[in-house]
């Protein structure tokens, strides 16, 4: 019995600390990878616990490579692009401008009892409401309403012409441009060039830059390494 105790605390505290250092997020917020690292991590440690006969650095080994490589593998997608699209994937528009993507839908095999259930999480009773309807990388819904449809801010009120239906969206994210986002706020690359030359600064020199289809654009530059 005593046995088991001790190898349950060290398990306990070995993951504690893979958790501490891969500084997730909350069950419900996890992407894919990290989906899978938490089934297996728990899986062996489960089994180191029942069974006495494994080493207990049989499951702590595996739990630490387990650990060090999603460290790994999120500085590699935090670093590329490409790298993050093919292991969490974009999210995905199903509602846009009001009208809902039914291939969209199909393709996320996404019915629409799933579509209902996610509004009604999200305060929204009547999908009239909605704007604009996102599922995003981790599987929840994020949801946009129409402008006459938002709850009442100090901002609407002293602003009443500054709503708008469509959410702003990211243009440059740390540097690297998403065309994609260009064609949907019906914006060109010379009005991109312009904004660029009136803030002198480069795509290069943009940490983030959101905007949306009235050319309203919001800008972060980059901060500056510091040794």
């Amino acid at each position: 019995m005593f046995v088991v105790f001790f190898r349950t605390l060290i398990i306990y505290f070995v993951i504690i600390v893979c958790l501490r250092v891969m500084g997730k997020r909350q069950l419900g917020e996890l992407q894919p990878s990290e989906f899978v690292i938490a089934i297996l991590i728990s899986n062996i440690a489960t089994l180191s616990i029942e069974d006495t006969d494994i080493p207990l650095i049989g499951a702590v080994v595996p739990i630490i490579t387990l650990m060090g490589a999603e460290v790994i593998l999120s500085f590699i997608t935090l670093k590329s692009g490409k790298a993050q699209v093919i292991v969490t994937g974009n999210p995905v528009v199903i509602i846009r401008n009001g009208n809902i993507d039914q291939k969209s839908m199909r393709e996320l095999r996404f019915s629409i009892e799933d579509l209902m259930s996610q509004l009604r999480i999200n305060g929204v009773f009547d999908i009239e409401d909605v704007a604009w309807a996102i599922v995003e990388t981790n599987g929840q819904l994020t949801v946009f309403q129409k402008t006459d449809s938002q709850p009442v801010t100090r901002k609407i009120l002293s602003d009443p012409g500054g709503q708008r239906n469509t959410p702003p969206m990211v243009l440059i994210s740390d540097g690297v441009l998403c065309s994609k986002v260009l064609k949907e706020c019906n914006l060109t690359e010379k009005w991109l060039k312009g904004v660029l030359k009136k803030e002198k600064l480069s795509e290069k020199d943009i940490f983030l830059m959101t905007c949306d289809p009235s050319a309203k654009y919001y800008i972060v530059k980059k901060e500056l390494d510091r040794f």
